[in-house]
């Protein structure tokens, strides 16, 4: 299974997406393996700006395994958060949720976003 990060969904629903990016994703989706997290469905909806989008949007949300948020998952995001800080490499917020989901869960992460490799070196670190 992967959780695919907004920043690859973007590139997929765009018509100018990287190409690459959307080989990668589709490939996940013919084979069944994407998973989603609410928090990628919120940064998609954010900017859901016409009427394709949100119908793209609506159409992941319903298709997609969605993986749950709960307290271990917010008690990973503190610790990336932390480690993050530890070593200078600030991240943001919703990335970090993203990849303590993806960590709790077992999940690989499709991401086109500079953030996710230096979290990916947390990831067995992180753990408790």
């Amino acid at each position: 299974m992967t959780l695919v990060d907004t920043s690859s969904w973007i590139h997929f629903f765009r018509r100018d997406g990287k190409p690459s990016v959307k080989h990668r994703v589709q490939a996940l989706l013919t084979d069944g393996s994407v998973v989603i997290c609410p928090v990628v469905l919120a940064e998609l909806w954010m900017g859901a700006g016409s009427e394709k989008d949100r119908a793209d949007v609506r159409s992941l949300q319903e298709a997609a395994v969605s993986l749950e948020i709960e307290g271990s998952v917010w008690k990973r995001c503190y610790r990336l958060a932390s480690l993050c800080c530890r070593h200078g490499t600030p991240v943001p917020v919703g990335d970090l949720m993203i990849a303590a989901c993806a960590f709790v869960f077992d999940v690989a992460i499709e991401a086109e976003d500079k953030h996710f490799p230096i979290l990916e070196k947390y990831r067995l670190s992180s753990r408790s």
